[in-house]
């Protein structure tokens, strides 16, 4: 059974409390509000200090914490020493000529493009927020609209420093260091603390992203359209309406483009072509009770909403970049939709010519009476770490709420189904998957374990992930 099949996740307030050493014991969650846990928290603003904790660590070891955008467990660490390294945000050099730029762990994906984005470059990979750090990107492997195209983050990583507590600070690179570069690249923070890297940029000429959107009418439309397609394009996605059934089963809006040129862009919108500065334009209040939102007639009439007002076919449209990849960070603390009961977004992905995995999955989800708003597919090329999510292949992510006793036995014969498919699910969201499965997801598990052995033999390096898992 999952974890937490019989639990009630509650609301997670982020107070804290002080103890005998004036550290503060904080309950933690990750992004998906489930699992909360209680640990110490360290600031870290300075590598020396990262390196005194890890020379003197606690009985229950240390793990990094970003931003916490992590929707499962990764980034918590009962009773144990939770490094936050967002204080090491500093940009340490750029090379504008080449497209290269190094900076600390802790600078947030939001900060790197607010950086480079008005002197002509982009990150080379990112996910649906810009809430994610630099470390976190490379720990996590992070994939974006553009896998099929240019793979994942740290497929685009030319330099890694880690802190170890085996081998002390170490660079790592693709290329010198394959092993435990591959191993720490997608190794969800359990091969040492990561203090910086240096990354490839891509080059644009403006801010907007040139879309081309068009309508599918079943799950075996989108992926055809998609199949024949997606070569012509950088970033591809499709919005699939996982409530849809019968001849509508996954019934999708296809989301597709490159950035824009100058040329492109209107005349007016010429003189500034790189501005690039988003807000906020929402906060969702904490403490909301179950909403509308997780309800199954809710969420059904606004899926049909939401399909019905897309365009059969549209081509061309300009649009910001950040309402083209990251539109939920427009609404602050948009978890908290979901209820004081939290969510969970399961992503899995299956190899080419396993999809109908991919269907069986939408029929369960559809009939379970469990409502989702919001469910993404997407085609993977290879991934670049021993534990990175990505196979060439289909992923599908599903945003479903903690509510009732049926969500975690669906996910259980959801795991099941994929584990028997090939497929793997992607442990930066997960919170509940079963120990026995880790292995047939990820068949690498062994090569990752002797690597990390290298880098850490103490076993300094765990979190709630990896002692559930038994990862080390």
């Amino acid at each position: 059974m999952s974890t937490w099949a019989d639990e009630r996740p509650v609301a997670v307030k982020r107070a804290s409390r002080q103890n005998a050493c004036g550290d503060r014991g904080v309950l933690l969650t990750g992004w998906g509000l489930t699992a909360p846990t209680r640990a110490t928290v360290k600031r870290v603003a300075i590598p020396e200090e990262a390196e005194r904790l890890l020379a003197e660590p606690p009985s229950r070891g240390i793990i990094v914490r970003g931003l916490g955008r992590s929707y499962g467990d990764a980034a918590q660490n009962a009773g144990g020493l939770v490094l936050d390294l967002t204080p090491l945000s500093r940009i340490i050099g750029v090379d504008l000529r080449a497209g290269r730029i190094t900076a600390e762990a802790g600078i947030s994906l939001d900060a790197l493009m607010r950086f480079v984005v008005p002197l002509g470059w982009f990150v080379p990979v990112t996910p649906g927020t810009r809430s994610v750090t630099l470390g976190g990107a490379v720990a996590s492997d992070i994939h974006g609209k553009n896998h099929h195209q240019d793979g994942g983050f740290a497929d685009h990583v030319e330099s890694v420093d880690v802190l170890t507590s085996g081998r002390g600070r170490l660079r790592l690179t693709p290329h010198e260091t394959p092993n435990e570069f591959r191993a720490t690249a997608g190794g969800m923070g359990l091969t040492g603390v990561i203090l910086s890297a240096t990354i490839a940029l891509i080059p644009i000429q403006t801010s907007r992203i040139r879309v081309d959107t068009e309508r599918a009418a079943d799950l075996d439309d989108a992926m055809a359209r998609m199949e024949e397609g997606d070569r012509r394009y950088r970033y591809s996605v499709a919005w699939i309406d996982c409530l849809a059934r019968g001849r509508s089963l996954g019934r999708s809006v296809l989301t597709r483009g490159d950035h824009a040129t100058l040329d492109e862009l209107p005349a007016p919108e010429r003189a500034a072509p790189l501005a690039f500065s988003p807000k906020p334009l929402a906060r969702v209040p904490s403490g909301l009770p179950v909403p509308r939102l997780v309800r199954w007639s809710t969420a059904r009439a606004f899926n049909e909403m939401w399909f019905r007002k897309a365009p059969r076919e549209e081509q061309g449209r300009l649009r910001p970049m950040h309402s083209f990849f990251h539109p939920l960070d427009g609404v602050g603390g948009w978890n908290r939709l979901y209820g004081t009961r939290g969510f969970v977004q399961y992503q899995f992905v299956v190899p080419f010519g396993r999809e109908p995995v991919v269907r069986t999955a939408l029929a369960r989800v559809a009939s379970s009476g469990i409502p989702s708003t919001l469910a993404v597919l997407k085609r993977f090329g290879p991934g670049a770490g021993m534990l990175s999510f990505p196979v060439p292949g289909w992923t599908l992510a599903l945003d479903m709420p903690v509510a009732g006793r049926a969500l975690a036995p669906l996910l259980d014969r959801l795991d099941r189904l994929v584990a028997e498919g090939g497929g793997r699910v992607y442990l930066a969201k997960d919170s509940r998957l079963r120990p026995e499965l880790l292995a047939a997801m990820y068949p690498d598990l062994d090569r990752w374990r002797a690597a990390r052995e290298r880098l850490d033999p103490a076993g300094v390096m765990r979190s709630d992930l990896s002692r559930r898992l038994g990862l080390v």
